[in-house]
């Protein structure tokens, strides 16, 4: 360094520049490998997993499961925060503003991350500039129910005793803004009918209600609503994916159900502050899709009626643009206004 000034003072520039050049060389070396060294002792303490969803939902079902996992590669705890609220979009915000140094990792998801753009004049972050994505989680399908009492069996029986009450039916869903809300408003549009939403904190709450005759009409993700319908406290009418569940086989899609072409998959992601160091981020990248590529974590997601679906980075940010104007059209549609 010296002897880059001395070379400046005396008019060398020529010989300075070098010099100079290779400080910053040197510079930037050492950040990379500073960054590379961080990312090599992560984590050095509990990393927070904010699941904006309440416990007991499907997605909180999920954020645990890795949670577990994620806790047992490391050997650091990874603590699940339920910031539950507003469709998801309450923990996504909270999440946005954590420090981007990895030790808060965001469960992202259709609803808070997708859909809600299209719903909300006013959030507190911006999905796509706000997070950085490290992989999809996995993808499921949603479940239309009835309670027992309910005098339909079929989605098309639900249709003809909804018309013939327009406005007196309602049906309950886990928060105004997630996946549940748009399939069954994309329901209503498709079929013409007129059913009154009611938005519940969560799909606990809403799955009470309708076990306890509060509400007659629910739909929520599967993995919550699975165990009351395979014990014959509600009434399955219809699956949102393209594809029968195989645990349960005997209940039509929406498109056998005279929907042609109706699909609404709910999924689940793992994002991250933006401003993460890159290195971080490639070792979250990794050690999340190992945890999904283990054959047990798999087995535990299907019966789940969850599928894994890990993905690259920039493949999940493609794909969570690609939502945005999905939902975006749906929510027009369905004559939803911004709140």
């Amino acid at each position: 360094m010296k002897q880059c000034v001395n070379n400046f003072a005396t008019g060398d520039k020529e010989s300075a520049i070098p010099d100079m050049k290779s400080l910053i060389v040197i510079a930037v070396l050492a950040l990379s490998s500073r960054g590379i060294s961080f990312a090599q002792a992560y984590p050095v303490k509990p990393v927070r997993y904010i699941v904006p969803f309440p416990a007991g939902a499907s997605p909180d079902i999920v954020g645990r499961l890795l949670a577990d996992r994620l806790s047992r590669m490391w050997g650091q705890q990874v603590v699940v925060d339920n910031r539950a609220g507003a469709g998801g979009t309450l923990g996504a915000g909270i999440a946005a503003r954590a420090a981007p140094d990895g030790y808060t990792l965001f469960q992202c998801n259709i609803a808070s991350n997708a859909i809600a753009e299209s719903l909300y004049a006013k959030l507190s972050y911006d999905s796509q500039r706000d997070f950085a994505t490290i992989t999809r989680i996995g993808t499921t399908a949603s479940v239309l129910i009835v309670h027992p009492s309910v005098p339909v069996t079929s989605v098309a029986e639900l249709i003809a005793h909804a018309k013939a009450n327009p406005g007196k039916l309602s049906y309950g869903s886990s928060s105004a803004g997630t996946s549940p809300h748009l399939a069954m408003e994309l329901l209503k549009t498709l079929a013409r009918i007129d059913v009154v939403h009611i938005a519940y904190k969560g799909a606990p709450q809403a799955l009470a209600d309708l076990i306890g005759g509060q509400i007659p009409v629910s739909i929520s993700n599967m993995p919550a609503y699975l165990p009351p319908i395979l014990a014959g406290r509600a009434r399955a009418l219809a699956v949102t994916s393209l594809k029968r569940a195989s645990q349960l086989p005997n209940v039509p899609t929406m498109d056998e159900s005279g929907l042609k072409g109706y699909e609404v998959t709910s999924w689940y992601g793992a994002c991250a502050p933006a401003g993460i160091p890159a290195p971080v981020l490639d070792k979250l990248h990794a050690d999340i899709t190992k945890v999904l590529s283990a054959p047990d974590v798999q087995q535990r997601m299907i019966e789940l009626v969850i599928v894994p679906a890990p993905t690259s980075r920039d493949d999940f940010a493609a794909f969570i643009r690609a939502e945005t104007a999905r939902w975006a059209q749906v929510a027009k549609d369905a004559g939803l206004v911004k709140q």
